[in-house]
């Protein structure tokens, strides 16, 4: 018997043999059991005082369609848009089904008093089950949610000393806060066009208790230039013409440059840790009951403000990027999403992290495309996992924030 044979007869038999042996277990089939996402508002109209008093520019400044603060119309559009995407992409994983309405219960949509955050909920849900009028819940108008305004509702404890020593320990100080943002000033006062030294004058950078002791006051460039930058955003995102966006001295380069100064404002608000841990309580406390809740709604949606994703994504160490903002800016519309997953197999539950958005070119258009960022939690999970386990995340998370104060 030639050497030749015998490999095909130790070939043959090899393969009979394992033909015999029982098969590899099946692959672990893991499923969506349920959505948190933490929502900003979309396109409004600038806020009282967003752009300073005494700021200065070569021409007036474009007037919008509705009143400040307001959602615009192309804004409601846009978060139609948006409910319509994340429809298809909750159906896609197998969450919900892709048409008709809901079932009872299936979603929730609880925002903050404010109307932008209603109307921006409103607007979703049209979009995400049209003609279902699903529920959008919040407080009456004039009282304080604490999800959302956890400093002005005053139920952790917080105290300014404390917080300004974290905030100068995380900046180094409002005089180097202000210097790294340095070039994006000066691209600033390029767009604003005033001929002058500084467009928008002031006093000198500094960080101070708010008079009723219940949250910081911050004085200088990062603070009058911050709004600023964030209208030059909501010019573009709006949709209007490019010679009213910065005067047509802005475009989607220049306003993501000029965007570091919007995105440095929670550099002093919500990224210190003492900050997150204050701002970020009463909402992280809800998130960790409706992912450990036995049964509830398949899409648990909180639409708020920028503070409260960004509280967020500071209470859980993450930095928040996204095509077309500058980093650690915030997105219309952007929301941190936490899905809990159930493993069939090992019967464990985890949470996988992600930051869904759209650019502002997007928004601009009212394209149905959604950017999602994959987000590793530190502390929980390693480089490049998504995963975490239900019981450590809510661990971690819980660590992070500030207890809620005995009596309220």
């Amino acid at each position: 018997m030639t050497i030749r044979t015998t490999a095909r007869r130790a070939i043959a038999l090899l393969a009979f043999a394992s033909a015999l042996l029982p098969s590899a277990p099946a692959a672990a089939r893991e499923r969506v059991e349920r959505v948190v996402m933490v929502m900003r508002h979309g396109v409004r109209a600038p806020l009282g005082g967003e752009v300073p008093d005494g700021t200065l520019a070569a021409a007036p400044w474009p007037k919008w369609p509705v009143a400040p603060e307001q959602m615009t119309p192309h804004g409601l559009r846009s978060m139609e848009v948006r409910g319509a995407a994340d429809r298809a992409w909750l159906a896609g994983l197998g969450l919900l089904p892709a048409r008709g309405c809901p079932a009872a219960g299936a979603v929730s949509i609880w925002t903050n008093v404010s109307p932008r955050t209603i109307d921006s909920g409103k607007a979703f849900a049209d979009g995400f089950a049209p003609g279902c009028d699903l529920a959008i819940g919040h407080r009456a108008s004039g009282e304080v949610d604490p999800l959302f305004e956890a400093l002005r509702a005053d139920t952790t404890g917080f105290d300014p000393v404390r917080a300004i020593a974290s905030i100068n320990a995380y900046t180094g100080g409002m005089d180097r806060l202000v210097q790294r943002h340095a070039a994006a000033l000066k691209d600033l006062d390029h767009i604003l066009g005033c001929k002058q030294p500084i467009c928008s004058p002031g006093p000198a950078a500094a960080v101070k208790p708010s008079r009723d002791g219940h949250g910081i006051d911050l004085e200088g460039p990062i603070r009058r230039t911050s709004g600023i930058a964030q209208v030059l955003l909501l010019q573009y995102a709006e949709g209007m013409p490019a010679r009213d966006v910065g005067w047509g001295r802005a475009d989607a380069a220049s306003i993501q440059r000029v965007g570091a100064l919007h995105a440095a404002l929670f550099d002093v608000f919500t990224r210190p840790l003492y900050m997150a841990a204050h701002q970020a309580g009463p909402l992280g406390r809800r998130i960790i009951a409706s992912l450990t809740a036995p049964t509830g709604p398949s899409l648990d949606l909180l639409v708020g403000h920028d503070t409260n994703v960004t509280a967020l994504a500071a209470a859980l160490r993450l930095d928040l990027t996204a095509p077309g903002y500058a980093p650690g800016d915030t997105a219309p519309a952007g929301a941190l999403v936490l899905e809990r997953l159930y493993d069939d197999t090992t019967n464990a539950r985890s949470v996988r992290l992600s930051y869904r958005t759209q650019s502002p070119t997007t928004i601009r258009t009212s394209a149905n495309t959604v950017s999602t960022t994959n987000l590793p939690i530190p502390g929980c999970t390693k480089a490049r996992q998504t995963r975490c386990p239900l019981d450590a995340f809510v661990k971690t998370l819980a660590a992070r924030l500030a207890d809620e104060r005995i009596g309220n």
